[in-house]
């Protein structure tokens, strides 16, 4: 196992040469709409399964398993629709090991199966009351039946990783000889360690082709990933930010760039990981973790004075590859370790430039800031250099006055803003109280045709809610990223009321996203 693809597993590029002259391809299966579902609290509805599953076509994901026919009307009515996307995926159906799933699945359109049978005498006797004799006829008998209706057959020995395994291995050969295009070694409840992983897998490789299903309750889903493809398996599921049942499972995105980065294996488009993250983070609503790898806020972020000066002079002195390489962007963060190369890159973002002396003011007071455990926005750091050099700044957009209702059938709000001197009244409707008072923002700055705004091409990239107080008086502050063009600002404001908090915070952002004194851009808006 010290050898995954016929070269040392390091970073360096001579791996990544003994890894292609390899030859070896490893595909990956993404289960996000079935496995995924089941972590706790996830829902999906059919316009959601068909954003992931086309989100995830794009990324070139070889197979997308859009659910399990065999739960009921609904499902098969979203896994016959992602089936008639025309996705260059092959697109399956979990199905249990009886015939009528089969059928099921038939009747959706897929292309094909992943038959799950029992693996271990666990689940051979006591789950389903069999017999290991009785499992490997019927296995064999369902493989063919699918076959003889023109499916792709994957076999999924149910917690194969319990499982005696000349018993895998028999229902393997049982499976292959009926003619199953692949048998998948399955980690069910995430027990395997890496040696377990690499000894199934490499058995069953000498079978036919062999796939690998890891979950992470040890944390162990990505180190038996890697292990499960040392032992020749080429085909690896995984989900989409890992979400699954308990810890989830092994994440799509970490299991494509550490193939990628360490082994120069290519999967998937890497530069469309960090879209297919947020549409699946929103889908889910179980947001990333900021040091998620990959895909987390945290993995291109620097604060620290010593890496920040480290990263401006190398980008490659503290990353391990470009941010862009996944569809990312590196992001210098202002707090207490924030060193003066990170506040003059900062502000030089936002075309403000500093001396030495105003420079070190700035840090200093960046640094004070933070050490009193409040989070540093680009606003923060652009109120504090106009401190610093005594300028006043002439506010473009200002909110005047803002109602929100939410006690009827539908949550609306208005709100007055000042824009350039010209008043702007607009009203929107939405989810609850805050879609509908971010709605009505956009449409106040969108103007009308005879007078449009500088501010309309702007864009909510992210929002979130920093913290909440305790009690009846609880304070909320809420961070808003925004982007127009190619500069981006980040803000925070805090109030008594979310609906208050997100628009002043929102309305601070667009009026930070144009520049004061930029007359030529408000003529062009004004023509």
């Amino acid at each position: 196992m010290n050898d995954l693809f016929g070269g040392s597993p390091n970073n360096t590029s001579q791996s990544k040469t003994d890894a292609q002259d390899a030859e070896r391809e490893v595909d990956l299966l993404d289960t996000t709409l079935r496995d995924g579902e089941q972590a706790p609290g996830v829902s999906l509805t059919p316009d959601e399964k068909a954003d992931v599953a086309k989100a995830l076509d794009r990324a070139g994901v070889s197979v997308v398993e859009a659910g399990s026919a065999c739960t009921g009307d609904g499902e098969r009515a979203t896994i016959e629709r992602v089936a008639g996307l025309g996705l260059d995926a092959r697109v399956t159906s979990f199905a249990r090991g009886v015939r009528g799933d089969v059928d099921l699945a038939l009747d959706c359109g897929v292309d094909g199966v992943n038959l799950v049978v029992p693996a271990s005498d666990r689940h051979v006797e006591e789950k389903v009351g069999s017999s290991r004799e009785e499992v490997v006829e019927e296995t064999g008998e369902l493989v063919a039946y699918a076959k003889d209706h023109g499916l792709w057959v994957e076999v999924i020995g149910e917690d194969g990783s319990r499982a005696d395994l000349d018993f895998l291995e028999r229902l393997a050969e049982a499976a292959h000889d009926a003619g199953a295009d692949r048998f998948c070694f399955a980690d069910t409840v995430g027990h395997a360690g890496p040696e377990r992983a690499y000894e199934a897998v490499s058995r069953l490789a000498d079978l036919g082709p062999v796939s690998t299903h890891t979950h992470d309750d040890l944390g162990l889903g990505m180190t038996n990933a890697l292990a499960s493809v040392a032992g020749g398996a080429d085909l690896v599921h995984a989900t989409v930010n890992g979400v699954g049942e308990r810890a989830g499972n092994v994440a799509l995105e970490e299991v494509a760039i550490a193939l990628d980065h360490s082994y120069g294996v290519e999967t998937v488009e890497l530069s469309e990981l960090y879209d297919l993250a947020r549409v699946v983070a929103d889908a889910t609503d179980v947001p990333l973790a900021p040091n998620k790898a990959v895909v987390g806020e945290n993995a291109f972020a620097h604060e620290s004075g010593i890496h920040t000066d480290g990263t401006l002079k190398d980008e490659r002195m503290y990353e391990p590859y470009p941010p862009e390489t996944v569809g990312r962007e590196r992001r210098l963060v202002l707090g207490k370790h924030t060193g003066r190369a990170g506040a003059k890159a900062a502000l030089a973002e936002h075309g403000v430039e500093v001396g030495e002396d105003e420079l070190r003011e700035v840090v200093a007071r960046v640094q004070d800031l933070a050490e009193r455990n409040k989070r540093v926005t680009d606003a923060d750091l652009l109120a504090i250099a106009e401190d610093v050099q005594g300028r006043d700044r002439d506010r473009r957009i200002e909110l005047r006055e803002l109602t929100a209702t939410s006690g009827g059938a539908i949550p609306t709000a208005s709100v007055e803003l000042e824009v350039d001197g010209d008043r702007r009244v607009a009203s929107g409707t939405g989810d609850g109280p805050v879609d509908a008072a971010v709605t009505a923002v956009r449409e106040a700055v969108s103007g009308s045709p005879d007078s449009p705004s500088v501010a309309a091409d702007a864009h909510l990239e992210s929002y979130r809610v920093d913290a909440i107080t305790g009690g009846t008086d609880a304070v909320v502050t809420v961070e808003v990223e925004m982007t127009r063009g190619d500069r981006s600002v980040t803000v925070a404001a805090s109030d008594g009321d979310i609906t208050s908090a997100s628009v002043t915070a929102m309305v601070d952002a667009l009026d930070r996203l144009l520049p004061a004194d930029d007359e030529a851009e408000r003529a062009v808006a004004d023509d």
